[in-house]
């Protein structure tokens, strides 16, 4: 049986509502994906280490499963970015405390360094923009793309990968 054809491509006026919506969706792409760039480049580290670095400064003696809550990310992805920044002399981690089994992070001179070169917002520039909008625009905000990943049949485990690994 010979496979089923492909659709025609929608050819759709520029004005049309899904081109300009897809426009919308790549001026946030390349905006993230420009920070993203310069981050690289003034920092030398990738967008999710900035960030974490940056919850690292601000939260000393924070753990590995807290920092993954606070970047919203996998508990794994976390491990993984701490990883790479203790092997790279950025940060400290230490058992503390009484529970022997958690590891305390501190951020060393080298992090705060790599901190002091890169770009703002170091949560990157949608985390940051999002936090400006008001509760109601982020509400329609949200179930309207939760339509949009319906329609994608997206797999929903994405959201915990930060964009800069993608």
């Amino acid at each position: 049986m010979p496979p089923e054809p492909h659709p025609e491509p929608l050819l759709l006026p520029a004005d049309a509502p899904p081109q300009r919506v897809l426009r919308q969706f790549r001026i946030v792409f390349n905006a993230v994906k420009t920070h993203f760039r310069q981050l690289e480049r003034d920092s030398g580290l990738g967008g999710a280490q900035v960030w974490a670095l940056s919850v690292i400064d601000s939260q000393p003696g924070i753990g590995a499963t807290s920092l993954g809550r606070a970047m919203d990310i996998h508990q794994s992805t976390a491990s993984n970015l701490v990883r790479g920044l203790v092997e790279r002399g950025y940060v400290a981690a230490a058992r503390e405390g009484s529970d022997r089994r958690s590891v305390a992070l501190r951020i060393l001179p080298a992090g705060q360094e790599v901190l002091r070169r890169a770009p703002a917002p170091l949560a990157g520039v949608l985390p940051n923009a999002l936090a400006t909008l008001d509760e109601a625009t982020l509400l329609r905000l949200e179930q309207d793309l939760a339509t949009l990943i319906a329609r994608l049949d997206a797999d929903e485990a994405a959201g915990k990968i930060p964009l800069s690994h993608s």
